[in-house]
């Protein structure tokens, strides 16, 4: 099935799903690596590829808000209290805000660097959407990356969490029909 119905997800929205979820914690752990354990030398050679990898995680990005916005969303299970689906709504939005708000403030830290970052991971050329040399600016947007990607990290463990709940205490279809390959129940 290429659209979403209100069942079932589609292949583009489990492929856009499963592929920003790789790209994620590659950015996260990569992320995390490059600031704790890269050797000093190799630093800026690992800035310069993780910022290549978050611009093009910006653009499927880009591309699954467009899927979301112009195809159906499954509707939650029947049977759920009403601070599960507020919560589940509340979850997906808070995840987009924070892909959104870390990916932006990483691409404002790349214009920072003395050489800005400023390639994708494919090489091509992407524009900067902030350019200074001031110090002050560089540690402010370096900071919220990094609280954004933290609370990133936090709510795609509670994300999961919700997943496994409905799959093995409500045994419902949530998990089901946004794995790559399995039907719905339905």
């Amino acid at each position: 099935m290429i659209g979403n119905s209100t069942t079932a997800w589609g292949w583009p929205a489990k492929l856009l799903h499963w592929t920003g979820a790789i790209l994620i914690l590659l950015l996260l752990g990569h992320g995390w690596w490059m600031t704790h354990l890269a050797p000093r030398p190799d630093r800026f050679a690992h800035y310069a590829g993780h910022a290549g990898l978050g611009y093009d995680f910006l653009v499927l990005l880009m591309l699954r808000l467009l899927w979301r916005w112009t195809h159906a969303v499954p509707a939650l299970p029947a049977g759920l209290q009403r601070w599960e689906r507020v919560s589940a709504q509340a979850g997906h939005v808070s995840l987009y805000i924070l892909m959104l708000g870390s990916t932006l403030t990483g691409w404002a830290l790349a214009g920072t660097f003395r050489t800005p970052l400023n390639k994708d991971a494919f090489g091509l050329p992407i524009p900067s959407i902030y350019t200074s040399q001031d110090r002050a600016m560089h540690g402010l947007f370096e900071e919220s990356h990094e609280i954004l990607s933290y609370l990133l990290a936090a709510l795609i463990i509670v994300h999961v969490a919700g997943a496994l709940r409905h799959h093995f205490v409500k045994h419902n279809d949530v998990l089901r029909r946004m794995w790559v390959g399995a039907r719905s129940n339905r």
